[in-house]
């Protein structure tokens, strides 16, 4: 998924807008630095911003009664938005929104974005367009967590991660992937173990390089790809 050039921006829904949309909204856009860690959505609490990724990727961390219970259920690089809940209609969301690559985005206050969406049905048709694109990759995130393996899925998701970046290298900890993939450190080490001796990945030191792309893809087995056309289908 490349981020389209069509204006100065990097993300591709700021880089879609119409002329006219995007004059509604770029006086508010404020560049930001998104540090490893930081907290762009709290469980349960108002949204108060939206960020538009440019460079690297958000996860969306389904809450739990419990600590450590926690799983991720998606995530953002510079092919969308956080907020979803605001372009429904809501104000907050169950879930929680952090930084897990570091990089850079715009962001924009929720009260400008609900008032251009009033006022504009193009800009509310791409936002829906991008939401329906999220929901198909949360929906298929729950499949592959349900019916994948584990190697499976992580193949998937180090797929999902290299859409979101430049270049073959991801800074992720066995800790981050533990939390993504819902399993004991142990199993990621293995499953990384798996990859990397079929020629897939190698990792080191906290970086996943991936080696062979198209390998990656066949060992996903069929768990990549549907949300990916989705979204190409929705947003060209």
């Amino acid at each position: 998924m490349s981020p389209k050039n069509r204006t100065k921006f990097r993300n591709h829904i700021l880089s879609a807008l119409s002329p006219g949309d995007l004059a509604s909204l770029q006086p508010h856009l404020q560049p930001v630095a998104l540090e490893k860690s930081k907290t762009l959505e709290t469980a349960n609490k108002r949204i108060e911003n939206i960020y538009f990724p440019e460079r690297g990727m958000a996860s969306i961390v389904g809450g739990a009664t419990k600590p450590n219970r926690e799983v991720e259920v998606g995530f953002v690089g510079w092919e969308g938005m956080t907020g979803l809940p605001v372009v429904f209609g809501d104000h907050r969301s169950p879930h929680q929104t952090f930084i897990q690559l570091a990089g850079d985005g715009q962001r924009l206050p929720v009260s400008v974005l609900r008032s251009a969406m009033v006022q504009s049905a193009t800009l509310q048709q791409l936002l829906l367009k991008y939401a329906q694109a999220f929901m198909v990759q949360a929906t298929h995130t729950a499949i592959a967590n349900g019916r994948g393996s584990l190697e499976e899925r992580l193949a998937r998701w180090v797929l999902m991660a290299q859409d979101r970046v430049d270049g073959r290298e991801l800074p992720l900890t066995h800790e981050f992937l533990s939390l993504m993939l819902a399993v004991r450190r142990a199993g990621v080490t293995e499953a990384l173990h798996a990859l990397g001796s079929q020629g897939l990945i190698s990792h080191d030191r906290g970086v996943i390089t991936v080696i062979d792309r198209e390998g990656l893809i066949a060992r996903a087995n069929g768990l990549y790809g549907i949300p990916e056309a989705e979204y190409k289908r929705l947003l060209g």
